[in-house]
């Protein structure tokens, strides 16, 4: 047998400090603007690239070094996103910190990743400061604004501009291993402690190509990203660094992120791109419906992180011509793993059949669904099982924590139940803690949601499963109308009658001011079950 042929490619590392490079060199001019209330500041990506070379050096004589782990405690700004690309190309560790966690968990997550500095906005330090006593791996505060550090005690707190001030702007990136860890984001920990889950250079650089692409969302630097989904949730879903790599205008909205705000930005300085969980496009919906705004500028808006209503969709196509396509991921999937745009082979009438389903998988991620005796279920869109995914830019462990029962053979079990079709359309019908199990069949609360949330007096809905002498469990519906709006159950199970299964209409329901949110702006179901369980909830049989 003769020698096998080897490559004659280069071996060049994947890194984030050549993201970095490429951006600031190829779209020098492409800017960063940051909302600040009224207007916005901005920055060009060149002077962008030379304050995270002064950030890294500066941070290094703090004493961070390879291996160190930086927390941001920041909302979406330009100073967060120089921290994204200085503190892994100088080969240390971004930790990004939920801003929206509970204090316990927050000191958990600081003390779990061991952060040595943790650069921290003004307007959030007092929530930094409750657990300032409880976090004793932290060496070092850098300060962005301005805010009362005494409250922090003894470490030692450097205000940023000053850090930067004082810091050489020449800086050669070190050539680190593409697989050592870039960055590391926990889950929103709506049971437990968060889990770690850590991104190497190589996953982000793969993940940002694949993110790019026209199958996902077509990044280039004609684009202008409003950058509304949190950079501490699943790395903002990866947009800093496609959008950088792209050479994308950043819009960063701050700490403004309600429905005004938004579309006064999205008017002034016409984003092309926005991403954001559903429950900001509901309010945003509404907002805009009450005040006219010029929404054209949005060519494509991905919105994930839950189910998107097939109403919330149409609403926002028919009456503002914009585009909401649905991605799925999560925090273990960097987290692009599906994306709904249609086939090529869907005619006009079957457009919104295929956009309502969560997504296609995307290219570079593998996908099974699995049984509950753990056969390999085929793609035929008839049989259900749990998501189970594998790939280059999938989580194969938990940072310290190796909870085996999230995995299996080498793949990620989701928790998602689901349906394929041959084509690679993945429908899911629930998390698998959330189904509902009614007399040996299942019922899809997500399905239930949707249906819900298309009836013109219903602003929100979630469903859950209930006990029940007869059928062991039942779902309840849990309502929000939208104000001066009315509804009793029974208008909306006639509403519900022609769109689901008769046996699927609920017995229960419960009008309430919101549906409790996870720090990520997902529907917090454990709440509401134990709200129910604790007779907190005014119920209303049918």
């Amino acid at each position: 047998m003769s020698d096998p042929v080897q490559s004659t490619m280069q071996d060049a590392p994947l890194l984030i400090s050549a993201i970095l490079k490429h951006g600031a060199t190829v779209y020098a001019d492409s800017r960063v603007l940051t909302f600040d209330g009224e207007g916005v500041q901005e920055g060009t990506y060149g002077e962008v690239a030379e304050r995270a070379a002064r950030l890294a050096n500066g941070l290094a004589s703090l004493g961070v070094e390879p291996g160190d782990r930086v927390g941001t405690f920041l909302w979406n700004t330009q100073e967060h996103l120089e921290a994204y690309l200085a503190v892994p190309a100088m080969g240390a560790v971004l930790h990004t910190l939920n801003l929206r966690l509970f204090p316990e968990q927050l000191a958990y997550v600081i003390d779990h990743a061991q952060d040595k500095v943790v650069i921290v906005d003004g307007t959030v330090l007092p929530l930094l400061a409750r657990v300032a006593d409880q976090i004793p791996t932290v060496e070092h505060y850098v300060l962005i604004g301005d805010a009362d550090t005494s409250v922090l005690g003894d470490v030692p707190v450097t205000r940023y501009e000053e850090l930067l001030a004082g810091a050489s702007a020449d800086i050669e990136w070190p050539d680190v291993d593409e697989r050592s860890a870039a960055a590391m984001c926990y889950t929103s920990g709506t049971t437990g402690n968060p889990k770690g889950v850590v991104y190497s250079h190589r996953s982000t650089y793969v993940h940002s190509l694949a993110e790019a692409t026209g199958n996902a969302f077509g990044l280039s630097e004609t684009d202008r990203i409003l950058a509304v989904v949190p950079m501490f949730h699943a790395n903002a879903w990866g947009l800093p660094y496609a959008g950088w790599f792209a050479g994308c205008d950043f819009l960063m909205p701050g700490r403004f992120l309600q429905a005004e705000p938004l579309a006064r930005m999205i008017e002034t300085w016409k984003p092309t791109i926005a991403g954001a969980v559903p429950t900001i496009w509901n309010d945003l919906l509404h907002h805009v419906d009450q005040n006219p705004t010029d929404l054209s500028s949005l060519r494509v808006v991905p919105c994930g992180g839950a189910a998107v209503p097939l109403s919330l969709m149409q609403a926002f196509e028919e009456r503002h011509g914009i585009r909401i396509v649905q991605a799925w991921g999560m925090t273990e999937t960097s987290p692009l793993a599906a994306v709904a745009h249609p086939p090529k082979s869907a005619g006009p009438d079957e457009q919104w059949r295929w956009r309502a389903k969560t997504g296609r998988v995307s290219g570079g991620v593998e996908l099974r669904i699995v049984g509950d005796d753990g056969s390999v279920l085929p793609w035929d869109g008839q049989a259900v099982g749990e998501i189970q995914v594998r790939g280059p830019w999938i989580t194969g462990s938990y940072h310290l924590d190796p909870d085996p029962e999230k995995f299996m053979d080498g793949w990620l079990r989701t928790g998602d139940v689901a349906t394929v079709e041959p084509n690679g359309f993945i429908q899911i019908t629930d998390r698998s803690k959330d189904v509902i199990k009614s007399g040996g069949e299942w019922i899809s609360s997500v399905e239930l949601e949707n249906a819900l949330m298309g009836h013109p007096s219903v602003f929100e809905a979630a469903v859950v499963a209930v006990p029940d002498e007869r059928w062991d469990e039942r779902p309840l519906a849990c309502v929000v109308l939208r104000p001066d709006a009315q509804a009793t159950p029974d208008e909306l199970c006639d509403y519900l009658s022609d769109k689901v299964a008769r046996w699927w209409l609920p017995e229960r329901w419960t009008f309430i001011e919101s549906v409790p949110k996870t720090s990520v702006g997902k529907f917090d179901k454990k709440v509401l079950r134990k709200q129910y369980a604790d007779d907190e909830l005014e119920v209303v049989q049918r």
